[in-house]
């Protein structure tokens, strides 16, 4: 499965009144994810951005994990493409710590549902093959959500 990976500083700010990071400043931190991978993966004959030519979210699901407090390092932020099709890109994301000397700490997984748009027709607009080769570099499974385990098990 292939990830891009975003070491994201954390901001003092991101915390809330219970010391951990707010639920809230996930969003923040998969937008910052997407902006920097998807400025990294150029696309189209003139090797702008996908950025540029518009990208609206139309969903989000996020699943907490475990609480996250601040500290001065980065956290990592894995965000992988699930789904490509018609105007439509499913992009997944793990938030977590693999430090050198134990296990890898899982903080949260979500998925959020973006959709390609024309901003000058103000509609929508489909994946073009060039779109979609310069996704497929990060194309991956699904999220494990638990919940979605349940369901199926």
């Amino acid at each position: 499965m292939a990830h891009y990976r975003c070491d994201y500083p954390m901001r003092w700010s991101d915390m809330d009144a219970y010391g951990h990071v707010n639920n809230v400043q996930y969003l923040r931190f998969f937008e910052d994810a997407r902006i920097e991978a998807f400025g990294a993966h150029r696309a189209g004959e003139d090797g702008g951005s996908m950025l540029d030519t518009g990208i609206l979210v139309a969903r989000h699901e996020i699943e907490y994990l475990k609480p996250l407090t601040w500290r001065p390092e980065p956290v990592h932020i894995d965000l992988w493409i699930t789904t490509l099709k018609g105007a439509m890109i499913e992009v997944g994301y793990e938030v977590y710590d693999a430090p050198v000397d134990g296990p890898r700490v899982r903080y949260a997984l979500a998925e959020s549902t973006l959709v390609l748009y024309d901003l000058a027709a103000e509609r929508p607009r489909r994946l073009t093959e060039t779109d979609i080769a310069r996704l497929e570099g990060l194309r991956g499974g699904p999220v494990p959500f638990r919940a979605r385990r349940r369901k199926s098990a």
